[in-house]
């Protein structure tokens, strides 16, 4: 989602680049009909920045294909088992406070702990309020290709890898998320519609990485479920950095006009589920009153039970987004938490 809301010179919280806000200004009547390319899998909607719209394709229901079994690098991805975690960022608690409150909650530690970053920030060396046994996700901003392409980052991009082999532990990194869209800077649609410059930025990034000795990090390559624009130079597969340089394939996807789990992550699903292991790497829920909110966190959890290559989900659990009514925590209500705790106890999401 758009970033409005933004601090500079730290680390980001979700609160500042989400932009959930600029939904609101977004007609529903900006939403694009559906566009099929024979090399992309299944169609892609677009929708305004805010990304979702009242208009919402119905995905056709295909055969599903095969699955990885293996893969996710240094996070390995579990055969049938999936790492449950979130952005997490509660109104007057810090990050090891909220940690608390969710494992009194659900009785059990978050798996990834999604945490974002300014491009020129310092990635981190430690993560506050990490659990033992958790991954952290940092979230990196990009900026403009020719600003990587040209070699000007280098610098910067080889020390942000320094510091994060110095995290210590196997870690997911994000980098340049949504870049499918045209709410980000780094988006295709901001940067000349070049998808080639996205795709040698990416690995340009990725071999500085591995110069620097930085093994333990596990690229997440996170499209936007839609596209918007949609167009040829801004499909899923033609900014599609290539299978040697993914470690898992996220999506961002919320509940935000009535969208089913299936129209948010069927089509990435269907494309990249036989090569790579699959993050949800944003998903959230608006509260429409009675069990609504309660009920598609549900089907959620039924949709990644019948989708056995799904070996992450990140929540987006925050009551901080301004400007925004939604409040996104998973405890707006006893329906929801208890839901969302079914979920986490499940064994499918035991990871």
């Amino acid at each position: 989602m758009s970033p409005t809301h933004r601090a500079p010179r730290r680390s980001l919280s979700r609160r500042q680049v989400l932009g959930v806000a600029a939904l609101a200004a977004v007609p529903a009547a900006a939403v694009a009909a559906l566009k099929i390319r024979p090399d992309d899998g299944p169609a892609e909607a677009t929708s305004s920045p805010g990304r979702s719209a009242s208009q919402t394709p119905r995905a056709s229901a295909p055969t599903p294909p095969p699955v990885v079994t293996k893969g996710g690098g240094p996070v390995p991805f579990r055969p049938g088992k999936v790492m449950l975690g979130a952005y997490l960022d509660l109104s007057a608690r810090t990050r090891t406070q909220a940690q608390q409150l969710r494992r009194q909650q659900t009785g059990r530690d978050e798996r990834i702990l999604h945490v974002f970053y300014d491009w020129d920030d310092l990635l981190p060396r430690t993560v506050e309020g990490l659990p033992d046994h958790a991954f952290p996700m940092v979230s990196w901003r990009g900026t403009r290709y020719a600003d990587i392409t040209s070699g000007a980052a280098d610098d910067l991009i080889a020390r942000a890898a320094r510091r994060l082999k110095k995290v210590g532990r196997p870690l997911l990194l994000r980098w340049a998320w949504e870049m499918n869209g045209d709410w980000y800077p780094w988006g295709a649609a901001r940067n000349d519609k070049d998808a080639g410059g996205f795709v040698e930025s990416w690995r340009r990034l990725h071999r500085i990485f591995g110069e620097e000795g930085a093994d333990n990090v596990a690229w997440v390559w996170s499209p936007n479920w839609n596209s918007a624009p949609v167009a040829d130079w801004n499909t899923h597969a033609a900014l599609y950095p290539g299978d040697k340089y993914v470690d898992w394939v996220g999506v961002s996807g919320y509940n935000l006009h009535h969208e089913k789990p299936e129209t948010l992550f069927g089509p990435i699903y269907r494309s990249y589920a036989a090569r790579k292991p699959i993050l949800i790497s944003e998903v959230g829920a608006v509260d429409r009153g009675g069990r609504t909110k309660a009920d598609w966190i549900t089907l959620f959890a039924q949709w990644v039970e019948a989708h056995p290559a799904v070996g992450g989900v990140a929540w987006f659990d925050t009551d901080t987004h301004p400007g925004y009514t939604e409040k996104w925590r998973i405890d707006t209500d006893p329906q929801s938490l208890a839901a969302y705790v079914a979920m986490a106890k499940s064994a499918r999401f035991s990871g």
